[in-house]
């Protein structure tokens, strides 16, 4: 036996009647009672309309996959404006099964409210056996025109696996009656022990199919200025770079392992003449994009591009995207003049091909093997935010930078940077199959 027990408040009270406030409620009452208790709040509004006291009918849903996001859209037979749903205290629900267990594992909610001007979040519900668990606001693109709803979120911000699942639309409406009879993991969204009828609709009737896989990259489009010494200062971020791999002293997979032990992504701009010799397999430079890196072109034989003539150039820089390319599948849109030189020709060269011209702002000089520490102080001193970082993980004996790595690290971390790519650095977009 369960007791129900439905709280209406005006949003006053529902803003002070928060989760913990709520599930203490539900100890306090249980314990009294001996019965497990579910708490619904609602919140008090104007008499809804007799035909919002229905729940939205769907015409037409999809959830697919692009690139690494998935995409919901849903479509219903007449316009809306999300504050009229909040109003109302209708709503709309993405729930997530097992392909094969048929078991909701995960419901994605579109959350609006009357002062929020059509302005809407994404709310996760973890779902399993005893019910829902740590109801979280997830980062997303919530996109409304006419009776149209477009939802886009990354897997990875509910943890969830590219792999083929089961999904159906949940069109909800929360007239008083409809918490009548409320089962554990519906509660928070008003539904009925039914879960259809006035109270919800489901659409598809039956759950359908969505076949994910997991996302390749394959390149990214540069915008912007055509040469870039560092990025937008409005973010604490930062982008480690290394110049002159692959290599083998060390190897560069240890680069790559290190980086991936700290959760840091890093930008490689490799020589194309060197893949062949210290990456035969193209095993390394897959690791490096499937940990998230990105790879950027330091031409075939890191020449002096500027004293070069112009068909040389393209050689270098095509020869190199080409030999990442086979090595990857990923084409580049990043490189790094060798030595720093550069000319407005060949920056327009590079453009025309399709990448943009990276140059830095922090230089350790590691190429000159300062040692560990003045690596290290170099960097963690001249950090600021939008910085792009000049090392290298080839050229020479690199053991000194892979040394400095970690402090590098953990301090500018415990500073409040985030590490990233150039390319995400610089806001790029990526492109995936």
């Amino acid at each position: 036996m369960r007791c129900v027990i439905m709280i209406v408040c005006n949003a006053t009270c529902g803003q002070l009647l928060s989760a913990g406030s709520a599930n203490r409620i539900c100890a306090a009452v249980g314990s009294a009672l001996a019965l497990p208790v579910t708490v619904a709040v609602l919140l008090a509004a104007a008499a809804p309309s007799a035909a919002s006291q229905a729940s939205l009918a769907v015409s037409s849903a999809s959830l697919t996959q692009r690139g690494e996001s998935l995409r919901w859209s849903v479509t219903l037979q007449h316009r809306f404006s999300l504050r009229d749903l909040a109003r109302d205290r209708r709503g709309l629900c993405l729930v997530l099964e097992g392909r094969r267990s048929r078991a909701a594992f995960a419901a994605l909610c579109v959350v609006s409210s009357v002062a929020a001007r059509g302005q809407a979040r994404l709310r996760y519900e973890r779902l399993g056996g005893g019910g829902r668990s740590g109801p979280r606001f997830i980062p997303a693109q919530v996109r409304h025109a006419g009776a149209t709803l477009t939802v886009s979120f990354l897997p990875r911000a509910i943890r969830l696996a590219y792999r083929d699942l089961r999904w159906q639309v949940e069109s909800l409406s929360a007239p008083l009656h409809c918490v009548a009879a409320i089962t554990p993991t519906r509660a928070s969204r008003g539904l009925s022990a039914g879960g259809a009828g006035e109270c919800a609709l489901l659409y598809p009737a039956k759950p359908a199919l969505a076949r994910l896989h997991v996302p390749k990259l394959v390149g990214c489009i540069a915008k912007g200025s055509s040469l870039v010494f560092s990025g937008p200062r409005r973010k604490r971020e930062i982008a480690l770079t290394f110049d002159d791999g692959p290599w083998n002293d060390p190897p560069s997979i240890d680069f790559v392992n290190l980086l991936a032990r700290y959760h840091v992504k890093a930008t490689f701009f490799e020589i194309g003449d060197q893949i062949s010799t210290y990456d035969r397999s193209g095993a390394v430079e897959r690791k490096m994009l499937a940990d998230g890196d990105m790879i950027g072109d330091h031409t075939w034989t890191h020449p002096d591009m500027a004293a070069l003539p112009a068909s040389q150039q393209r050689f270098q820089l095509q020869s190199t995207a080409a030999a990442i390319r086979a090595a990857t599948g990923f084409t580049p849109c990043l490189w790094r003049p060798p030595y720093g030189d550069i000319s407005t020709p060949l920056i327009s060269l590079a453009r025309s091909l399709g990448m943009l011209t990276i140059y830095w702002n922090v230089d350790p000089r590691d190429w000159s093997l300062p040692g560990v520490r003045a690596i290290e102080a170099n960097v963690i001193g001249n950090a600021s935010d939008g910085a792009i970082v000049d090392m290298h993980f080839g050229g020479g004996p690199r053991e000194q930078t892979l040394e400095a790595l970690p402090r590098i690290i953990t301090t500018l971390r415990g500073r409040g940077y985030r590490f990233v790519t150039v390319a995400e650095l610089l806001g790029l977009r990526m492109i995936y199959r």
